[in-house]
């Protein structure tokens, strides 16, 4: 096991404290509540730089013409996908008629 670090103490008001209080499971120390929200932000704030990062490198591309498409050329797209997904529906509703009614 390695050694652990600590946090500085974390000034709170009474009312604060009684509600982190309140929602704690059974056996769950305010501890580990405060652990795993801390663990949790962090990890929700890599991500959000993770994706800002690829939000940045999309902008500088598409400043540059590359990789971008036309509107004409996504309504297309978007209505191949949906004649799929409706084939596979129409295709489900078949498949479930024919095991009821066989």
């Amino acid at each position: 096991m390695s050694p652990s670090a600590t946090f500085p103490p974390i000034p709170v008001t009474p009312e604060t404290k009684a509600s982190l209080e309140a929602v704690l499971r059974d056996g769950e120390s305010l501890t580990q509540f405060i652990e795993s929200a801390v663990s949790q932000e962090a990890a929700f704030r890599a991500e959000q730089a993770a994706a800002v990062a690829r939000a940045r490198k999309t902008l500088r591309l598409a400043e540059k013409g590359v990789g971008l498409m036309t509107a004409d050329a996504l309504l297309a797209g978007m209505h191949v996908r949906a004649e799929g997904a409706q084939e596979r529906i129409r295709a489900a509703v078949a498949a479930k008629h024919k095991r009821s009614s066989g």
